[in-house]
């Protein structure tokens, strides 16, 4: 991909990853990702912002070609994604000083080991100027590192939000065309990433809210034209109301746990409650990590092994206790041959949620009439529970009025 114009002297620059599935080894890619790098031309110098993942060395290097002279490479971000490429950058332009935030430097010095007179360090709202453009950085940690900071360009309006705000998405658009999409990768996105440290996003959302933003140009995705597109989702995503929405991620061997599952999704329904039901042993983890940014509750079912939980059940746990959704309440359903310790497991392995554990409803063997009627009075805990939080429907659900 050439090097593309965002406005007058300022360039997209880096590589559209169209093949790439998994992030990190962990995050699944279904569209593929960016690695966005962008080229500022001053009066007097010129900056480049971010690099790329260094397998895609070559096509930010072959971008660079043409362009006479670097002054400052601006690292936003330490991980390797985002920085890997600087030391080929500095080695084509060895007079070029690589900016960064103090507590960014020492953390490319362990991953890149780029020398320490490379360095110049700037702190929170410190300007940079190239001429008749002027940087101003802006500390924004743990999005998602404790490093990360935003560039903003003043004359322009442009925040460079690096991971901030990004989505996964490999696109030949330059900007936000799709809105629909492109708030459903972000989406996915937070809820992967970003998640864990809300109320940290919550502060960084209140310090950007004094700046002029017209245009958002992230480090992975697409530039928003409409900066105020993603603040928006943003906010809501952090500080937005739950909905009336259970999320079930399960699993089952023999059926016993699915027949329960089924039979919980269905009065659930019934009440006017919104369901979305995870197959753990197929699922994609982003989608079910999205449903967690706004459910209410979440039920786990699981059939019992070795006296515990199935391993794709306690690594749904494992999951929703890394990524501490908002979710106030949690149960757990679920079959076990002779006995076992299935609830004390997974309620043990989620400290980080704030929740209400609702009467779990385990049955022995395939579930009988008595199991159904305790699963019946879950359904109606849950959506009194909803009902009284004041938790409003899913957009996706509607009531059939007859």
């Amino acid at each position: 991909m050439r090097p593309r114009k965002i406005k007058d002297k300022i360039y997209w620059m880096g590589s559209v990853d169209w093949d790439r599935r998994l992030f990190d080894t962990l995050v699944p890619l279904p569209d593929g990702t960016s690695y966005n790098a962008y080229l500022i031309e001053g009066s007097e110098k010129t900056a480049l912002l971010d690099t790329v993942d260094p397998p895609m060395a070559h096509q930010l290097l072959s971008q660079l070609e043409g362009i006479p002279k670097l002054d400052y490479v601006i690292s936003q971000h330490a991980e390797q994604d985002h920085s890997g490429t600087i030391p080929r950058v500095l080695e084509k332009f060895p007079d070029a000083k690589l900016i960064t935030s103090s507590k960014a430097k020492g953390m490319l010095v362990d991953l890149l080991q780029v020398p320490e007179k490379d360095f110049i360090t700037v702190e929170d709202g410190e300007t940079l100027s190239l001429g008749d453009k002027t940087l101003k950085f802006i500390y924004t940690p743990w999005v998602h590192w404790p490093e990360t900071m935003s560039t903003y360009l003043e004359e322009d309006k442009i925040l460079f939000s690096c991971d901030f705000f990004g989505s996964h998405i490999a696109t030949t658009d330059l900007f936000v065309t799709d809105e629909g999409r492109v708030l459903e990768a972000a989406k996915r996105y937070f809820a992967e990433i970003m998640m864990p440290f809300r109320n940290v996003i919550q502060k960084n959302l209140e310090k950007l809210a004094s700046y002029e933003i017209e245009m958002i140009a992230p480090s992975h995705g697409q530039i928003y034209p409409r900066a105020s597109l993603i603040i928006d989702a943003y906010k809501d995503w952090v500080l937005g109301p739950l909905r009336n929405k259970v999320v079930v991620p399960y699993v089952t061997m023999h059926e016993s746990t699915k027949q329960m599952v089924d039979y919980l999704v269905s009065a659930l329904a019934e009440k006017g409650v919104g369901v979305e039901q995870f197959n753990l042993a197929v699922t994609d983890i982003g989608k079910l990590a999205m449903a967690l940014v706004d459910a209410a509750t979440i039920v786990i079912g699981t059939p019992t092994i070795l006296a515990g939980p199935h391993p794709y059940a306690a690594y749904a746990a494992f999951l929703a206790n890394a990524l501490r959704p908002k979710t106030k309440f949690l149960s757990i359903i679920g079959s076990y041959g002779w006995g076992g310790k299935t609830v004390e497991v997974l309620a043990g392995m989620i400290p980080n949620l704030k929740v209400e554990v609702i009467e779990p409803v385990l049955s022995k063997g395939l579930p009988s009439e008595a199991d159904f009627k305790a699963l019946e009075k879950l359904a109606e805990t849950i959506a009194m529970k909803h009902k009284e939080q004041g938790f409003k429907r899913p957009p996706d659900v509607k009531k059939h009025e007859p």
